[in-house]
């Protein structure tokens, strides 16, 4: 059956994965029963290839209840993101209610709605936390953001609706225990470091790439493919080194500061 073209991301997020999908697909499994994405973020990959069979898990409790409500309540959605102007003030308005503790107050709707807002209308247009897990990017001052995109908010509701899709809230590990013969699971942690003045993305340290790794290799034991993408660090790849890894350069465009914008190195990594 065709894609459907309008079934793309709708939100940008910290990786902007879209940019890494001409080369995910060189080596996408022709055939798989089932399709797992244990760290769900943008769906880059997800919307590309559009499996009828998913399971797909997000530890961001907010963006798990943005896909929920996209397939649960799209049309509420789109009512209530009509109501959101691009102005400073009333940004960091809706930018506090994390801070204030009043997002509680929000419906489910209300608060996806704000998670799309503050996406489009932040500076540089991705989704950007503290270490309090508060969203902290700035402003954008962009003329004419697109807050309402009712065809694909409607064309994705539609794809989750008319195909087997589940959504999970647990740990990476947790979220595939379960995972069949057949399967294929994607991958995409926070990636590592890639320079000593890094840090860690989202919390996810040292150790927890070291359990993805052991995950990885059980994977493999039960003849599951997988394909995981990440730094290209050395940390990373000797870790992977008993694994087929490729080195591929990925434009980039989401840093805060110019300069750092532009072609880096990351890794694809596979056990088929």
């Amino acid at each position: 059956m065709k894609n459907n073209k309008y079934v793309s991301p709708f939100i940008k997020w910290s990786k902007d994965e879209k940019h890494l999908v001409p080369e995910l697909e060189k080596y996408v499994p022709k055939n798989f029963t089932s399709y797992r994405e244990p760290f769900l973020g943008g769906g880059a990959l997800l919307f590309h290839i559009q499996p009828q069979n998913a399971v797909l898990n997000a530890v961001n409790v907010e963006l798990l209840n943005l896909y929920t409500v996209i397939r649960d309540k799209v049309e509420y959605l789109i009512e209530d993101l009509k109501s959101h102007v691009n102005e400073k003030d009333y940004f960091y308005h809706i930018r506090s209610l994390d801070r204030n503790g009043k997002i509680h107050e929000l419906s489910d709707v209300e608060r996806a709605s704000r998670m799309i807002y503050l996406n489009k209308t932040c500076f540089n247009g991705f989704f950007k936390v503290n270490e309090q897990g508060q969203f902290d990017a700035p402003f954008g001052s962009y003329k004419n953001p697109k807050i309402v995109n009712k065809i694909i908010l409607r064309a994705v509701s539609e794809y989750f609706n008319k195909n087997n899709i589940q959504f999970t809230n647990k740990s990476f590990e947790e979220s595939i225990k379960d995972v069949e013969k057949g399967a294929f699971v994607y991958l995409a942690p926070p990636y590592t470091p890639v320079s000593d003045n890094s840090k860690f993305a989202n919390g996810f340290v040292m150790e927890d790439h070291m359990k993805l790794k052991e995950l990885c290799d059980n994977l493999s034991s039960r003849g599951i493919n997988f394909l995981l993408s990440n730094s290209s660090d050395p940390f990373v790849h000797d870790l992977y080194k008993d694994y087929n890894i490729e080195i591929i350069e990925i434009g980039r465009n989401i840093n805060s500061i110019s300069s750092k914008r532009g072609q880096i190195e990351e890794v694809l990594i596979r056990n088929y």
